[in-house]
């Protein structure tokens, strides 16, 4: 757990209908009654003397003795880390290190580049995994008979897209749900590994089948590699990296899952020509499939170079093992005595609220819980059916399509990838400024409109207008998609769970997201060969339209929130956080889009109007 959640933990909101009709909404402040409230910071309210002594006696039991000074004044900084500089316990030089966190955020030890660097390469990995079958899809599909140009057509399509969405089938069944425990026994790094050396051995695999049903098989086991990566990584870099720059590194998961997307692309483009050799039929797209496993074994050598999460390794009471990685993580030893501590503080009140709690039905029974799994499965869900990874694992055959030749197809493929790459950049400034739910709200409607121009485009005569305007549709959905829904899911879901339950609904927002995964790629040879394109595309442009109403009503906004200021957000009752957004969308669009100047509404959380109590008006009817 780390420095930044602090001051956040949430209070728990209290709904109740008064005898009038009003909902109100008020904190808790009975810790008893709020599981979230025994993690808002432990160690308010306790005398200065007594955390000294504390944080003395915590280096003495934890085999630390020889730091017992560093540990008193680390545990003084954590109880409230904006008032360093009033603290006359601390020496210049701890203060000037404390100072710099805030003056120079960008100066860290290279030691956690090294590892944001490795966490890159493994988004990468994900990238290429997913991306390299859409030029193999041109080759190997003929060879084991399951053209859709040839023989049973409906039958053939079916089967293409089981294969290629064998991996989506395991994260979604099986692997994600093995998340959990490979992280407690094997660690962030023994997870990362375990997940790269499948990626690596299955791509080979992939690349020495000799018909579909083995091909299905080895792209099936990929999916261990897919699924508990994609959960781990992510954590890892959150956990590791200091709170001023946390934001920033944890998006690299997906920025760089673009890049490997387009990398995916350079290798079918690069293995194109290769022709058969020495009976060996189809080797052009077999090595493919096996280039993806090359970054994978660059991880396997280099994971363990990295310094493991301090708090897994607190978790296992190694606590002298988690200083040694904080202090190649931190430049000075007050930043690892005072994240140390506090992790430990965090790790006592996890385990006494926890004990004897079923996380999983609290998940969905307790109904803060409960609001924020609906709004991260409808973000998670509508990342595939916004129709992305149609074109992510489709567009040579949607290109093909349009009448391109094989290499123009993989050329426009990999124009595809670079523009999904780019166009991520800018997510890493608007995210935290313009704000989750408004980037969302922005680029569905587009996203819906280029997906229909891409559609139509179809009945344009064949020709150079027809190639035009479908690479042109495509590219501006990837423009409108990468700021918006690609970096969203996996960011707004670390938020919205209160901590006690985040690994379990985790587990289950990862498992949706790839479950739907393969519902869209096993889907969609057949959905194109039955709708042709332009009913294809026309199909995942109306669920562009239908996330930008459930957005609108289910999904709340959580940018620059404390963890306190979540916990309001998400006790708000659905239909009241859905009336009042009905309200607010033609309010906004006259004041957003027409420029007209209308009246403020009022706020509708607590943090917003800056009272300690607000009082909503439920609609007429109707939850």
């Amino acid at each position: 757990m780390s420095l930044d959640e602090k001051n956040s933990i949430d209070k728990k909101v209290e709904e109740s209908s008064s005898d009038v009709g009003h909902t109100e909404v008020k904190h808790l402040d009975n810790v008893g009654r709020n599981v979230n409230a025994k993690l808002a910071n432990p160690l308010a309210g306790i005398p200065r003397e007594q955390l000294m002594d504390d944080g003395g006696n915590f280096a003495r039991e934890h085999g630390l003795g020889h730091l017992e000074d560093v540990f008193r004044k680390g545990a003084l900084v954590a109880q409230d880390p904006s008032i360093f500089e009033t603290l006359d316990d601390l020496d210049e030089d701890d203060k000037n290190a404390l100072r710099r966190e805030t003056t120079h955020r960008w100066d860290q030890p290279w030691q956690l580049y090294y590892l944001v660097i490795m966490c890159s390469l493994a988004a990468a990995v994900q990238g290429m995994d997913e991306s390299v079958i859409n030029g193999a899809n041109l080759f190997f599909a003929d060879q084991f008979g399951i053209s859709q140009h040839t023989g049973n057509t409906s039958r053939n399509q079916w089967l293409l897209g089981l294969v290629n969405s064998a991996p989506y089938l395991c994260c979604g069944l099986v692997s994600c749900w093995l998340t959990a425990p490979l992280n407690h026994y094997l660690g962030r790094r023994g997870t990362i590994f375990v997940t790269a050396f499948f990626s690596f051995a299955t791509c080979i695999w992939q690349g020495v089948t000799n018909s579909w049903q083995h091909l299905f098989v080895a792209r099936f086991i990929l999916g261990f590699g897919i699924g508990p990566k994609s959960a781990t990584v992510p954590v890892y870099a959150a956990e590791c990296a200091p709170p001023a720059i946390r934001g920033a590194l944890v998006m690299m998961w997906q920025m760089w899952t673009a890049f490997g997307i387009m990398i995916g692309n350079v290798m079918d483009l690069a293995f194109y020509h290769v022709p058969d050799k020495h009976n060996i039929k189809g080797l052009n797209w077999r090595l493919m499939l096996g280039s993806a496993g090359i970054p994978a074994l660059i991880i396997m050598t280099q994971v363990f170079m990295c310094p493991e999460s301090p708090r897994w390794l607190m978790s296992k009471g190694r606590y002298d093992k988690a200083y040694e990685s904080l202090l190649r993580l931190r430049h000075h030893p007050i930043q690892a005595a005072r994240d140390l501590y506090y992790i430990h503080t965090l790790l006592e009140a996890e385990k006494e609220i926890t004990q004897g709690r079923n996380r999983i039905l609290e998940l969905f029974t307790v109904p803060r819980n409960r609001r924020g799994a609906l709004a991260s499965g409808i973000v998670m869900f509508l990342q595939q059916f916004c129709g992305v990874n149609v074109i992510a694992y489709y567009s040579s055959n949607i290109f093909s399509e349009a009448h391109f030749t094989d290499i123009q197809a993989l050329l426009a493929s990999w124009g595809f990838g670079m523009v999904n790459w780019l166009f991520a950049f800018p997510a890493v400034y608007t995210i935290d400024t313009f704000g989750r739910r408004n980037l969302l709200l922005t680029t569905f409607p587009l996203m819906a409109i280029f997906l229909l121009m891409t559609g139509f485009a179809f009945w344009i005569p064949e020709g150079n207008g027809r190639i035009a305007v479908v690479s042109l549709g495509i590219y501006f959905f990837g423009m409108a998609y990468s700021p918006g829904e690609g970096p969203v899911p996996f960011t707004y879901s670390a938020e919205a769970y209160p901590l006690y339950v985040r690994d379990v609904g985790m587990s289950f927002s990862t498992a949706l997201l790839w479950f739907f995964n393969f519902v869209v790629a096993f889907t969609f040879p057949r959905l194109l060969g039955a709708f042709k394109p332009q009913g294809a595309f026309g199909w995942y442009a109306g669920w562009n339209v239908i996330g930008f109403i459930l957005i609108l009503l289910f999904v709340p906004e959580t940018k620059a929130l404390s963890l306190e200021e979540l916990d309001q957000v998400f006790s708000v009752p659905t239909h009241i956080h859905a009336a009042y957004q009905l309200k607010a969308l033609p309010h906004n669009i006259k004041k957003y889009i027409f420029r007209m100047k209308v009246d403020p509404l009022p706020p509708l959380y607590e943090h917003e109007a800056g009272i300690g109590e607000k009082t909503y008006a439920p609609p007429a009817a109707g939850h």
